[in-house]
């Protein structure tokens, strides 16, 4: 047992007392090392319920909404998924197994890159990952299942991403609203310009912003061995 383990099984434990019910989703979580995807100086805290930076002004998202919005997906293991906004690679990496292929877009490329190596040594060959605009998907891998963003959309999701989910999907999306709050929100498509559309929690996301960032100084944290 690693120094992880103990703090892991004491925050699955929390997870499923507030209310991550879906034994596939806690089992992910569990099988994910969280310490793999954050900085060196803050390992220490991977397995508290907080969001952490990750650079660039970018975080990687505490450990309830990432249950959460799983959860919410309602996966199927023959589902392809979108992701919008890669970040560290931990969302995506905990939807791999749980989906038949992860497609994860993400607009910095030194985060894009440190993930993609993330993606390797965990050895997660189920997860294609690109530098791009995620605001208007990924027109080329096309219709999706399940769409998941984890940047915060103005008012509503973009257009792109709604024409790109299949009929009978689910997109889960931070929406901001005019009075400034953000609230996680579920879209099923039930015909063509139709959606059902319901909140989930009152949620906290950097916003969600078009085109991709150029190259700057940031250099991805260093890795460290774990094993999955």
């Amino acid at each position: 047992m690693n120094q992880f383990a103990t703090r892991k099984i004491r925050l699955i434990m929390k997870l499923r007392s507030e209310g991550i019910q879906d034994t596939a989703v806690l089992s992910a979580i569990e099988k994910i090392p969280r310490e793999a995807f954050v900085p060196g100086s803050m390992r220490d805290q991977a397995y508290e319920d907080k969001t952490l930076p990750i650079g660039l002004e970018q975080t990687i998202s505490q450990p309830f909404v990432v249950a959460t919005m799983t959860q919410a997906l309602e996966l199927d293991y023959n589902h392809k998924v979108l992701e919008v906004g890669t970040g560290s690679g931990y969302q995506a990496a905990v939807l791999s197994l749980l989906c038949r292929r992860v497609y994860s877009i993400e607009r910095h490329r030194p985060l894009l890159e440190a993930a993609e190596q993330r993606f390797e040594q965990l050895k997660l060959r189920n997860i294609t990952a690109i530098c791009a605009d995620g605001m208007k998907g990924w027109q080329e891998q096309a219709p999706f299942d399940r769409i998941i963003v984890t940047a915060c959309a103005q008012i509503a999701p973009p257009d792109a991403l709604l024409n790109q989910l299949k009929e009978g999907g689910i997109m889960i999306i931070p929406v901001a609203f005019a009075d400034g709050s953000q609230k996680l929100m579920r879209y099923k498509k039930e015909g063509e310009d139709t959606f059902a559309v319901r909140d989930i929690v009152p949620v906290r996301f950097v916003p969600l912003l078009p085109n991709v960032v150029a190259r700057n100084a940031y250099q991805p944290q260093e890795l460290q061995e774990v094993a999955f």
